[in-house]
C-alpha cells in the first residue's frame, strides 16, 4: 500500500511555518517530571501530573488520577503487548479490541462506546504528549520510551475537549535533554516472542540544542493451527515496529521548540474469532475450545496491515507573569485489517457440534486511509500568587476514507467522513484562603461532521453538528498538612456521530445525537505515616443525557448507532501506595461502579441463538430485546490492581529484586441486552519479574512471565448465531537484559 508522505511533507511545511511564527511569543519546554524521586529515603516518590495542564503534585490536584510509572510500563509490556494491556492497570479503566492491535476501545467509570467501525467515536481521549489521538486506529499506537501514563477519570471537557466525558488517557514521552543517555532493552520468551526497546539522546549544541531517537521492535511468531485446513502454527505472528525522533531548541532561557515524529509499521494478525465456544446457555468456554487452534475457512489469514506517521511542534515563550504555548500537529494512518469474523463457516467441522450455524462465510476487510490536523494555542499563568489562569484555542480537522470489503457480498463501498471542531477555553483558580482553593473552567466547541459514499452504492449524504459550553467547578480543601478533600462539579458533551458500515451490506448509515455527561465528586488525598502511606479516594455520581450507544449484530448483522433517553453511574476509586520497607513497596488499586441505561422504550436486535436473560423483554417476534436497566456494555462492576515491589541490597551498587503486578476486572455485560452466554465472568491476570540490577541500576537482567498463571478470559464476542467470542494473550515467559548510560 502507498504511504502519502507527500501528503504529509506539505502539510508538515504548513505547520513548520506556523510553529516559527508562533515562536517570536512561544514558551520553554516544561521539565521532565520527577515522579521516581522521593524526598527522603524509605517514603513514597512524590508523583507529578499534569491534569491541568500544567506540572502538579498529584496529591494537590482536585482529580482522581492514577499514574503508570516507568517500570510499571516495562513490566505490562515486556511480553510484546499492545496497548490493550492497559485493562485494569488503574481502577475503573477497561481497554478492548476485535481488531487485533489497532483500533481499541477504552472505557472509564463505564463509560465508552463497543462501535468496531474505524469511524468510531469514543467518550474516552487519548492524548499523546498533549496531541488528540482522535481516531481509533491512532489510538493504538505503541507506548514507548514513555515518562508516565496519567489516567484522569470523569469528564475533563474544559481543558482537552476532543470528546473526553469519561475522562483521559494521557501519555508522556521521555523528552530531550543536554545529558548524555542510552537506554537499551532486549526481551526474549515463548511463542518466538521478542520486544526490544533502545533510546540514546544528548546534546548536539550545549544548551541549544539536544536531540533523543527512540525505537520499539515486537515481534511474535505463527503459533495457532487452523484445524479447518490441517495447517500448524500458520496465524498468529506479528511485528511491530515503532520509532520516535525528537529535537529541543532552546535558544534562551525564555524560549524553546520541540519537534518530534512519531511512525510505526505493523504487519501482523488482526483478532482471532472463536466460533461456537460459549455456551449453549452459559458464559462458559466449552469444548470447542482450544486457545492454540481456530476453524477458519475464509479471512485470508486474518491479516493486518498499518502505517500511522505523526509530526508536532510545541513551541513555547517565557513572559514575566505568563507562558505561551503553541502546539502544531498532523497525523496521518493508513492500513487494512481482515478476518474470518464469525469464526469459521458452519459448525460441522468443529470437534463439537452447535451451538449456532452461519450459512455463509463472513470475510470482511476494513482499511482506511487518514489524515489529522490539530492546532492549540494556551496563555498561561505562571507567577506564586493567589490568582491562576490559562486561556486557548484549539482546531480539529479530520479527513478519512473507510473502505468495506464483504468478500462474498461485492462490490467494496467506500465512505469517507471529515470533521472539523473548534473551541475556546479557560480556566481561573483562587486561593481564597491559606487552606481552601476554588477552580472554574469554561470551554465552546462548535463541532461538524459530513459524511458521503464515495464508491460502491448511492451517496446518502449526511451531515451533523453542535455546539455546547463544557464546565467545571471544584474546591480543593487542606485539613491536616497531611490530608485533604475536595468537590468537583462537572458537565462536557461527545458531539453527534455517523455511522456509516452498515452500507455496505444494503442498509442505511445510522445517526446518533450529541450526549451531555454531568458529573459529581467528592474526594480525599492523604499522606500518612511521615509519607510512607499513601490513599487517595473518590466517590462519584453522573448522568449522561442521550447517551450514545452501538447495536450491533442481530438477525441482519448490522451496526447502529442510537440513543438512549438517559444513563446513571455511581461508585468510588481508592489508589493507594504503602512503602512498608525503603526496599519494599505495594500499590493497591480498587474501584466500584454501577451503571444503569434507562428508557423504557428502547430495544435492539438480539442473536437467534443465544438465551436472554429475561424471557419477558424480547419482542418483536423475538427478534428484538428492550435494555431498560440494563449496565453500560464493557462496564465491569468491580475493578482493581495490585503491584508489590521488593530488593535485597547486594554489596554497594547492586540489587536483587522481584516485581509482580495484577488486574481484575469483574463480572461484565458484553452487550446491549442480557443473554447467558455473552457475558463474562471474573476476570484476573498477574504477571512477575524476577532479576538482578547493578552498577546503581545501569544494567539488569532478569526473566518475566505475563499471564503467569495462563488464564482463559473472554474479552469479547461477536453478535452471531454461533457464539463467537474472543479472548486474552496466552502465557508468555522469558528472559530480559537492560542496560542504561
Amino acid at each position: 500500500m502507498s504511504y502519502r508522505y507527500s501528503a504529509f511533507r506539505a502539510a508538515w511545511a504548513g505547520s513548520t511555518a506556523l510553529a516559527v511564527a508562533a515562536f517570536a511569543f512561544a514558551a520553554p519546554a516544561t521539565a521532565q517530571d520527577s515522579e521516581a524521586a522521593s524526598e527522603a529515603d524509605g517514603q513514597l516518590a512524590t508523583i507529578i501530573v499534569t491534569a491541568n495542564r500544567r506540572e502538579e503534585n498529584l496529591q494537590e490536584v482536585p482529580v482522581s488520577a492514577d499514574i503508570l510509572d516507568q517500570e510499571r510500563i516495562g513490566a505490562v509490556f515486556s511480553g510484546a503487548a499492545d496497548i490493550t494491556a492497559l485493562a485494569g492497570t488503574a481502577p475503573g479503566l477497561n481497554v478492548e479490541s476485535s481488531n487485533g492491535r489497532v483500533a481499541p476501545r477504552f472505557y472509564i467509570r463505564g463509560l465508552g462506546n463497543t462501535d468496531f467501525d474505524l469511524a468510531a467515536s469514543q467518550p474516552v481521549s487519548v492524548l499523546l504528549d498533549d496531541v488528540v489521538l482522535e481516531n481509533v486506529t491512532l489510538k493504538s499506537f505503541p507506548i514507548f520510551d514513555v515518562e508516565r501514563v496519567e489516567v484522569l477519570r470523569g469528564p475533563q471537557g474544559t481543558l482537552f475537549g476532543r470528546n473526553t466525558p469519561a475522562g483521559i488517557v494521557k501519555i508522556d514521552s521521555i523528552k530531550p535533554s543536554h545529558d548524555t543517555n542510552i537506554v537499551t532493552s532486549l526481551s526474549y520468551g515463548s511463542l518466538d516472542t521478542v520486544s526490544m526497546n533502545g533510546a540514546v539522546g544528548g546534546s548536539i549544541a550545549k544548551d541549544v540544542l539536544a536531540f533523543r531517537a527512540s525505537v520499539q521492535l515486537q515481534r511474535r511468531g505463527d503459533w495457532i493451527d487452523n484445524g479447518f485446513t490441517g495447517q500448524e502454527n500458520v496465524l498468529g505472528s506479528y511485528t511491530d515496529i515503532a520509532a520516535r525522533g525528537q529535537l529541543l531548541f532552546t535558544p534562551s532561557d525564555r524560549a524553546s521548540i520541540l519537534a518530534s515524529v512519531n511512525f510505526r509499521d505493523l504487519d501482523g494478525s488482526s483478532t482471532f474469532f472463536r466460533a461456537n465456544v460459549l455456551g449453549p446457555r452459559n458464559n462458559n468456554l466449552n469444548n470447542n475450545y482450544d486457545r492454540n487452534t481456530v476453524f477458519y475457512d475464509a479471512g485470508g489469514g486474518n491479516v493486518a496491515k498499518y502505517q500511522q506517521f505523526g509530526a508536532t511542534l510545541t513551541a513555547t515563550y517565557e513572559f514575566d507573569s505568563a507562558t505561551l504555548t503553541s502546539i502544531t500537529s498532523h497525523w496521518t494512518s493508513e492500513g487494512s485489517s481482515r478476518g474470518d469474523v464469525d469464526g469459521g463457516f458452519g459448525a460441522s467441522f468443529l470437534p463439537v457440534m452447535g451451538p449456532g450455524f452461519i450459512p455463509f462465510p463472513s470475510d470482511t476487510q476494513d482499511s482506511i486511509d487518514l489524515e489529522q490536523t490539530t492546532q492549540e494555542v494556551r496563555l498561561a499563568s505562571n507567577g506564586d500568587g493567589p490568582l491562576s489562569w490559562q486561556v486557548g484555542g484549539f482546531y480539529f480537522e479530520s479527513d478519512f476514507d473507510v473502505t468495506t470489503v464483504g468478500f462474498t457480498f461485492p462490490p467494496p463501498v467506500t465512505v469517507n467522513h471529515t470533521n472539523e471542531a473548534w473551541a475556546l477555553f479557560g480556566q481561573l483558580g483562587y486561593q481564597l484562603t491559606e487552606s481552601l482553593r476554588v477552580t472554574g473552567g469554561l470551554r465552546y466547541t462548535d463541532d461538524e461532521k459530513d459524511f458521503f459514499v464515495r464508491s460502491g452504492a448511492a451517496r446518502q449524504p449526511r451531515s451533523v453538528g453542535d455546539n455546547q459550553f463544557d464546565w467545571d467547578i471544584s474546591l480543593f480543601a487542606d485539613v491536616s498538612d497531611d490530608a485533604s478533600v475536595y468537590a468537583k462539579i462537572a458537565n462536557s458533551f461527545r458531539g453527534p456521530t455517523i455511522q456509516g458500515r452498515d452500507v455496505a451490506f444494503f442498509a442505511a448509515p445510522s445517526v446518533a445525537q450529541s450526549e451531555n455527561i454531568t458529573s459529581y465528586e467528592v474526594g480525599f488525598k492523604s499522606e500518612l505515616a511521615d509519607r510512607r502511606v499513601r490513599l487517595n479516594g473518590a466517590v462519584y455520581y453522573y448522568t449522561v443525557e442521550d447517551p450514545q450507544f452501538t447495536a450491533v449484530g442481530g438477525a441482519g448483522n448490522l451496526v447502529q448507532l442510537i440513543n438512549a433517553n438517559k444513563g446513571e453511574a455511581f461508585g468510588f476509586e481508592l489508589d493507594s501506595a504503602f512503602q512498608i520497607t525503603p526496599n519494599f513497596l505495594v500499590t493497591l488499586g480498587v474501584a466500584y461502579n454501577n451503571t444503569e441505561i434507562q428508557d423504557p422504550n428502547l430495544a435492539v436486535g438480539i442473536c437467534a441463538q443465544c438465551t436472554v436473560t429475561d424471557p419477558t423483554r424480547v419482542i418483536g417476534g423475538s427478534t428484538r430485546a428492550l435494555i431498560d436497566g440494563n449496565p453500560f456494555p464493557n462496564a465491569p462492576e468491580w475493578s482493581g490492581d495490585l503491584t508489590a515491589r521488593y530488593g535485597i541490597p547486594v554489596g554497594n551498587s547492586g540489587e536483587f529484586f522481584i516485581f509482580t503486578d495484577w488486574v481484575f476486572l469483574g463480572d461484565t455485560n458484553f452487550l446491549l441486552y442480557e443473554s447467558s452466554e455473552f457475558n463474562a465472568g471474573s476476570r484476573i491476570e498477574g504477571g512477575l519479574k524476577v532479576g538482578y540490577s547493578g552498577d546503581n541500576g545501569l544494567w539488569e537482567v532478569a526473566a518475566f512471565a505475563r499471564n503467569i498463571t495462563d488464564e482463559d478470559n473472554v474479552l469479547g464476542v461477536v453478535d452471531f448465531n454461533n457464539n463467537t467470542a474472543f479472548v486474552n494473550e496466552p502465557r508468555i515467559i522469558g528472559v530480559m537484559v537492560g542496560v542504561k548510560y
